[in-house]
Formats: structure tokens, C-alpha cells, sequence
């Protein structure tokens, strides 16, 4: 019973991506071709293909259940509710801002805490601010203990069916405000989070570092002193103290994480090992910081992350980006007639996709180096699963297999081309 829930929520998840996912593309598109004729340009192309390639490392994440649940909620409604509410909008908006404080303390969470920022760095981490790095969300979180702060709602007797529904449209609600176009909104900058909040949420000046965690309804952040307004004379700078100086999202998921790690492995003090895990978040051991110091962002002379590309590698990364969207989406409306097997095989396949264009648009040689398993990798995947699939999903798999084989010999015929020494820059829509 538990294996055919599960099933049916993987089901109802993809098909809610299949129509979210166009929805973002397109107005990111539409916020890019405003940016352009308006000349207040927000994107750069590396940056934009680095987000969503985030977006989507963190779908098949969500999607291939790759991760530890500590305690469900389902299991904590069962043990603790006190309360038997009918089906009822009033049940949708307890349940709603249920969710809304959770999020806010899990957010809260998150910022204070070195462990936990780990999880949440990479949403930070683009030096841009628009409606792409919304999508910037985590793939590090392996182990899931957010129901612990859903104890209102299980208390309260929130089903999880409810919980299930209202939860993607949480999610999906705090998209429309990554963006520098909009400006304060009178009366609503008292209820809702806008973009002017969220601008200050994301910038790095001390003023605004740690400010405005609520999701929705930014009550949270007046009533727990965490608010902050945009000031005119303060213009945001964006992106992380520590900056990521990479466009891998499976390196900026982890970095914060492998410096723990480090940190951890070189500091004398035992108790240091110890507590660093637990202290708020940037604190370093003192001998470790004088021997092994890093460097900050000087958020008043920001120099952005921008290693040299040619127009090759641009489009190159492009299509590769545009092919494995394609294939996601192909996966999802398939996922009701496949396999559990070839929808793990199928993810992770694009997960390492990802992981091989984006290495090459940090311009790094073992990333063309991984383009030559390609083949090796669409042969066992004929060998394993060519038999077993239905007709609903031979087009997927059989174009996957088409579009590995492609970047393969692509790569033979104009590697060369890849090229990262020259000075050329990209601002906009000018390539």
C-alpha cells in the first residue's frame, strides 16, 4: 500500500511539473525580452543556464526520492492529532499557514546554522537577481526533517493529503517575486512577501544579511524581528559572502559542506571537530581561520563570476540545457507507464548530463573528458532496458539515446572549439 501511495503522489508531482515547468521557462523568457527593450537587462547567459540547470538537478532529486526522512508527517498527524477537521476551504487556510510558519523557522533554520546552510547556499548563490535563480533550490538536503515543524498542523489534525496538495503550490507561490522589475507595492508590503522584500533577502550588504525569511506572508519576519525594508540608499548587492565561482550546481550544492569537512579534519581542538557542525553559520575554528583564511566578497567592489567562453561554448551548453529539459519533461509524461527501474536510470543519466555541460561551462578538461563514456553509457542502457519498454516510452528512450549520441560525436567534431581564453563577455541578449 505504501509502495502504490508513493507511486501515486511521484505521479501527481510530475504531472504538476509538466505544467510548471513551461510556465517558469516562459516567463523568464518574457522577463529577459523586458529586460532588453526596457535596457535594464537582469540576465547574463551562463548564470541563467547555471540556475536552471538547478531547477532541474533539484526535480529529479525530489523526483528519484533521494533522500532520508527523519519522521513523516503522515506518521505525526497519526500520533498526535487532537482535532477532526472536515473538508473545508477553513481547512486549506489553517493548513496553508501551517506550512507558511513552517517554512519560516526551517528558513530561519537554514541561515543560522553552519550544517544547514549547506542545504541552502545554492539558492543564494547566483549574483543576479531574477526569476531564474528562483529555481536555484537545493539537491544537498538528503535528509528530510521538515514535518518536525508541521507539529501545528498534525496537532491540528491536518490530513496529508492536504499537506500534499497545498505543498507545491506553497513552493510554486514564491516564484513571482525574484525579480528587480517590480518595485514596493504599497499596502500589500504589510501582508505578503514582495520582490522589494525578497531583493533584501537576497543581498549581501550587512544591513540586509539574514533579513525577510518569511515565504508568503511576511507577519513572520515583523513578529520575529527579522524585517528589514528595501532602503533607496542601499541598493542590493546579490549572491553569497563566500561566492560559489561556479556554474556546477552539484559543486555549489556541496562546497559549504566539503569546508565544513575540512575545517573539521585540520582544527587541533576536538571540541571545535564537534561544534563547528552546530555554530551559527561562517564560524570557523581559530587556528583553522589564521592558517587556512578565505577570503570574503567585498560587496562594494563586487567582481562577478565571468570566466572567458566563446559563442561555441555558449550555444553548446545551450542545447545541452534544452535537450535534457526536453528529456525531463519526456520522463514525466511517461511516468505512469514506466518502470521505477528506467525512471531511476533515465534521472540519473540526466543528472550526469548536467554535471558534464556544466563542468565544461566552468571550462574544466574532465568534463569533455566524460562526453567519450557517452556511448558506453547508451549501449548499457540498450542492453539493460531495450527490451522491456513499452511503445508510451520507446520515443523517450530511444531520442535520449539519439541526443547522448549526438553531444558524443558533436564533441569529436568541435571540441576544438570549446575555448576559454579568450576575454569575450555576455551581457544580455548581445550573442
Amino acid at each position: 500500500f505504501r509502495a502504490k501511495q508513493k507511486r501515486c503522489e511521484m505521479e501527481a508531482y510530475a504531472n504538476s511539473l509538466l505544467i510548471a515547468i513551461p510556465g517558469f521557462l516562459v516567463l523568464i523568457l518574457v522577463e529577459i525580452l523586458y529586460g532588453y527593450f526596457k535596457g535594464k537587462q537582469t540576465y547574463r547567459f551562463m548564470d541563467t543556464l547555471s540556475s536552471l540547470s538547478s531547477g532541474l538537478t533539484n526535480i529529479l532529486k525530489d523526483t528519484l526520492g533521494l533522500a532520508l526522512i527523519l519522521i513523516s508527517y503522515p506518521w505525526l498527524v497519526d500520533k498526535i492529532a487532537v482535532y477532526s477537521f472536515e473538508s473545508s476551504w477553513q481547512l486549506f487556510v489553517i493548513a496553508f499557514i501551517c506550512i507558511d510558519f513552517a517554512s519560516y523557522w526551517v528558513h530561519r533554520l537554514n541561515h543560522h546554522i553552519n550544517i544547514f546552510w549547506n542545504q541552502h547556499l545554492i539558492h543564494h548563490s547566483s549574483e543576479e537577481f531574477n526569476l531564474a535563480c528562483a529555481l536555484r533550490q537545493s539537491i544537498s538536503d538528503l535528509i528530510a526533517f521538515n514535518a518536525l515543524f508541521l507539529i501545528p498542523a498534525a496537532f491540528l489534525g491536518v490530513p496529508a493529503s492536504v499537506i500534499n496538495i497545498l505543498a507545491p503550490i506553497h513552493l510554486f507561490a514564491q516564484f513571482w517575486y525574484h525579480t528587480k522589475h517590480i518595485g514596493k507595492l504599497g499596502w500589500l508590503e504589510y501582508i505578503l512577501v514582495t520582490p522589494s522584500q525578497h531583493r533584501v533577502h537576497h543581498a549581501i550588504n550587512p544591513i540586509y544579511i539574514d533579513k525577510n525569511l518569511a515565504a508568503i506572508f511576511c507577519i513572520w519576519d515583523r513578529l520575529f524581528g527579522t524585517f528589514q525594508e528595501e532602503l533607496e540608499e542601499e541598493p542590493p548587492v546579490y549572491g553569497t559572502l563566500k561566492p560559489s565561482q561556479s556554474w556546477n550546481p552539484f559543486f555549489i550544492n556541496f562546497q559549504h559542506l566539503w569546508g565544513l569537512i575540512t575545517d573539521a579534519w585540520h582544527t587541533k581542538n576536538w571540541t571545535d571537530k564537534l561544534k563547528i557542525w552546530w555554530m551559527p553559520t561562517g564560524w570557523r575554528p581559530k587556528d583553522v581561520a589564521i592558517k587556512f583564511p578565505r577570503q570574503q566578497t567585498d560587496w562594494k567592489h563586487q567582481v562577478k563570476y565571468n570566466p572567458p567562453s566563446n559563442s561555441f561554448t555558449k550555444g553548446w551548453a545551450l542545447v545541452q540545457l534544452l535537450g535534457t529539459t526536453f528529456l525531463l519533461l519526456s520522463l514525466f509524461a511517461a511516468v505512469g507507464n514506466t518502470s521505477n527501474a528506467i525512471i531511476r536510470d533515465m534521472g540519473l543519466l540526466i543528472l550526469v548530463s548536467i554535471f558534464t555541460y556544466t563542468s565544461i561551462m566552468d571550462g574544466f578538461q574532465y568534463g569533455k573528458t566524460l562526453l567519450h563514456f557517452y556511448p558506453i553509457i547508451a549501449m548499457l542502457y540498450v542492453y539493460f532496458w531495450g527490451s522491456e519498454l513499452q511503445t508510451s516510452v520507446s520515443i523517450l528512450y530511444y531520442g535520449s539515446l539519439l541526443f547522448w549520441l549526438f553531444t558524443w560525436i558533436s564533441s569529436l567534431l568541435l571540441g576544438r572549439q570549446f575555448h576559454h581564453s579568450s576575454s569575450e563577455t555576455f551581457d544580455g541578449l548581445q550573442t
